[in-house]
């Protein structure tokens, strides 16, 4: 009896220091997790620049991106860039550091969960800026295109937010 295995490629059986199996990632599981990680990065990259215009290959057409977790809205990938063009301008400088992706690849489809550490930086009444900070998860539902992988859905869950005055809490009127 040989190993039988789920998914026949060219995928190498390894063996842990308890001698268990794990087979290792084929050349397409690569590829699909490195365009799977950039399209993460280029949706961090768009909203700090604030080039909403970039969804556009990043979501499906069809994309529902949900921000309610913090105090947004949850809307088309039209109605969020609308949002974000509205919202974006009250914050002088951000940065969405993302982390500690998982990503599971399902052939055609992928699931995401992806750490963000967000700091941005909002004016405070008469002059000045203060710095507040948000934690939050990505969960993210992916489809392979004929132009790659886009997010077909993308959902915010809330881990933590420090030094966010009360009038930058909800965004979602």
């Amino acid at each position: 009896g040989g190993i039988c295995y789920s998914r026949p490629s060219l995928r190498v059986p390894r063996f842990n220091d308890k001698r268990e199996v794990r087979v290792a990632m084929d050349i397409q599981e690569i590829s699909d997790r490195l365009e799977i990680n950039n399209l993460l990065i280029d949706y961090c990259s768009a909203v700090d620049a604030k080039t909403f215009a970039d969804f556009d290959r990043i979501f499906t057409a069809e994309a529902v991106i949900d921000y309610t977790a913090l105090g947004g809205i949850r809307g088309s990938v039209a109605e969020i860039k609308e949002y974000l063009g509205r919202v974006m301008p009250h914050f002088g400088a951000t940065q969405h550091l993302i982390a500690n992706s998982r990503v599971w690849v399902e052939g055609d489809t992928a699931r995401a969960r992806t750490m963000c550490h967000n700091p941005m930086e909002i004016p405070l009444p008469g002059s000045g800026t203060q710095m507040a900070f948000y934690g939050l998860w990505y969960v993210d539902r992916l489809v392979r295109t004929p132009e790659g992988w886009r997010i077909a859905e993308r959902v915010e869950e809330r881990s933590y937010d420090f030094n966010v005055p009360a009038r930058f809490r909800s965004f979602g009127e």
